[in-house]
């Protein structure tokens, strides 16, 4: 069986966690940043986790990550 291509937009996008989960970029900051405030454009910048329903079809995005 060959091996699996992993789906380059999406490595871009996620990344593994030592313990297996994936981590993912904020929304909503992209621009339109003005009227947002301090404290809530830091919470934006932290990575978060991706949701346990959609974990395994990205897992299959990415499977060597």
């Amino acid at each position: 069986m060959p091996k699996m291509k992993t789906k380059k937009s999406a490595a871009k996008r996620f990344k593994k966690t030592g313990t297996g989960k994936i981590k993912r970029g904020t929304a909503y900051r992209r621009h339109i940043m003005g009227h947002k405030s301090v404290k809530a454009k830091r919470h934006l910048r932290s990575p978060m986790l991706v949701n346990k329903a959609d974990q395994k079809n990205i897992e299959i995005l990415i499977p060597y990550a």
